[in-house]
């Protein structure tokens, strides 16, 4: 602890270590000191404090320093931590920090609050290498560590999860099946519990919400689907109203007793049979859903209505679970029957169920087995079937002779209406075809001005005044056609080609160049003669007006 290492300088010099005459010479000697464990460890405190919460493992709660004089990271320095009392489940361990040789209280086992609230601890220390012969534990080598547990919220649990109850199938509606309740192991939080459905897969129960009771919200039962093994399994869920809040699942099983609610079915549902006896019989048996001792033996019977069902047939048992069914008669045509059988379960109380089987008759070979031909005919269908299909065949065959008689009577008509329209009032447009085509816009260079009016007004100025021929335009003021706008709305459409027409009406100067709209009549005048009554211009409206005020009051305007 004081001097680690002495380096040691030796001079050897002969002649008796004379100086003078003796030669001489050094060598270097390197002593070190080996550490023994002569120190041992001791706390720094004496008492150490830790807190966990409960229910948490893996946690460090408290560091533990001590001090030790030996060589550092040797075994004479290394520390060894252990709980000498105050853990007797175990709770707790101590690992040993390999850097700064700190001991680390961990918990390695879950505690609980409401059962150990603190834990005190007696912890020593000690190293890897003995102590030294003669070197005495020192008393500061042990100390106490008190660690405190927190309360958290913990879930509720059921105590017994998974519970199994038994019961018969088909209990009622509401019946109260048992109570499936769980603990708050917060035994120092006032809090409830409350209960609601997890998993109900055939939604078939019922939890009250504050006791945990279940009754049932159907009729239970144990051919089900939902069933295994005859077992139905549902899951509910238990919370509380902590902060925050917790929750707990439990399971509940529902063994189901069988009981005979199931009637037994006939199997086969449909056979064949020679329609002759003794060359082969049906082999039946029946199936049941419900499970022993509520299935067979079973028992076979025919019924007595109708008659002619003993009279043909009879049924010849041969087990509990299987019986013959064979023709009775020596003969019987071939053909499809439906054949009645009861069949009766051993359940108590019984159950029975008449189950239709049907049998083909048919013509067998001398193997017994059926013949093509027969095969045909007994598949073949009754008379009454027969007529029946044809009348459906002669309904539809007149239908559709009805529809083309419609059909044709509709195209007469609609022909002899066109024929009674006169093609002058005929308001449809007609398409000519002239089997031309215009030279596109290279055709098209042609003014059309020269089509309205020659270039010059003379010969039409020189004319006497009211005389004018009608493919002439008129001379006057043009009135001002109203101007389209760029972006015209869809309400000004309207407006746009009324205004276009008054002013259309309103000039003189648009083709055709009537020359009635220009200037007078009254040149016709020459030609008339004043021996004609012209009154009866006036009953021929506005359009005569002109004419009936010219002629028909006897005075020129």
């Amino acid at each position: 602890q004081k001097v680690q290492q002495y380096i040691v300088i030796v001079q050897a010099t002969d002649m008796e270590g004379n100086l003078n005459y003796g030669l001489s010479n050094t060598a270097t000697a390197i002593i070190t000191v080996t550490d023994v464990n002569d120190n041992p460890p001791e706390f720094t405190t004496s008492t150490y404090s830790g807190e966990v919460p409960e229910n948490r493992v893996e946690v460090v709660v408290a560091n533990l320093t001590v001090m030790d004089r030996d060589q550092p990271h040797s075994p004479n320095w290394n520390a060894i931590y252990r709980i000498i009392s105050g853990d007797p489940s175990g709770h707790f361990t101590i690992r040993t920090d390999p850097v700064t040789n700190e001991g680390m209280v961990t918990v390695v086992k879950a505690v609980d609050y409401e059962m150990n609230r603190a834990f005190m601890l007696t912890v020593m220390v000690s190293n890897q290498a003995p102590l030294a012969s003669g070197i005495q534990m020192s008393f500061q080598s042990t100390a106490g560590v008190t660690i405190s547990v927190t309360d958290v919220n913990e879930a509720p649990y059921f105590p017994t999860n998974h519970k199994l109850i038994r019961l018969e199938e088909g209990v009622p509606t509401g019946t109260v099946l048992t109570t499936f309740s769980a603990v708050d192991p917060d035994r120092f939080m006032q809090q409830a519990v409350r209960y609601s459905k997890l998993s109900d897969p055939a939604n078939w129960l019922n939890i009250n919400a504050t006791n945990g009771q279940i009754t049932t919200a159907a009729v239970l039962d144990r051919e089900s689907d939902y069933i295994k093994n005859n077992v139905y399994e549902a899951t509910f869920l238990a919370a509380d109203n902590g902060i925050p809040p917790a929750s707990g699942t439990g399971t509940l099983q529902i063994y189901l007793i069988d009981i005979n609610d199931n009637a037994p079915e006939l199997l086969p549902k449909e056979a064949q049979i020679c329609e002759k006896p003794n060359l082969n019989v049906i082999n039946i048996t029946a199936a049941d859903a419900d499970i022993d001792p509520n299935v067979g033996p079973f028992v076979f019977e025919l019924p007595s209505v109708p008659s002619a069902v003993r009279k043909n047939w009879t049924i010849t048992r041969l087990n509990g679970d299987y019986a013959q069914l064979s023709l009775r008669i020596m003969y019987l045509e071939a053909g499809v029957y439906d054949v009645p059988i009861i069949v009766t379960d051993s359940g108590n109380p019984p159950l029975y169920n008449t189950s239709i089987i049907k049998v083909k008759v048919c013509p067998c070979d001398e193997n017994g087995d059926c013949t093509t031909v027969g095969a045909v005919a007994a598949a073949g269908l009754g008379t009454g079937a027969i007529i029946a299909i044809l009348i459906c065949i002669i309904i539809l065959l007149t239908m559709v002779l009805l529809f083309v008689v419609w059909m044709k009577r509709r195209e007469k008509e609609r022909h002899t209406k066109q024929l009674l329209i006169d093609p002058e009032d005929d308001v449809r447009d007609n398409i000519l075809k002239y089997d031309e085509e215009g030279g596109g816009e290279e055709d098209q260079d042609y003014d059309l001005s020269q089509l309205q009016q020659p270039e010059t007004m003379d010969h039409v100025l020189n004319k006497t005044p009211g005389v004018r021929r009608v493919d002439e335009r008129p001379i006057g003021a043009e009135p001002q056609y109203p101007i389209r706008p760029v972006i015209p709305h869809p309400g000004d459409i309207g407006d746009f080609i009324n205004e276009g027409l008054r002013a259309a009406d309103n000039d003189p100067t648009a083709p055709p160049y009537d020359s009635l709209l220009a200037g007078s009549v009254s040149s016709l005048n020459s030609s008339s003669s004043g021996d004609q009554d012209y009154d009866y211009l006036n009953d021929w409206g506005p359009r005569f007006k002109k004419l009936a005020d010219m002629y028909g009051g006897g005075e020129e305007d």
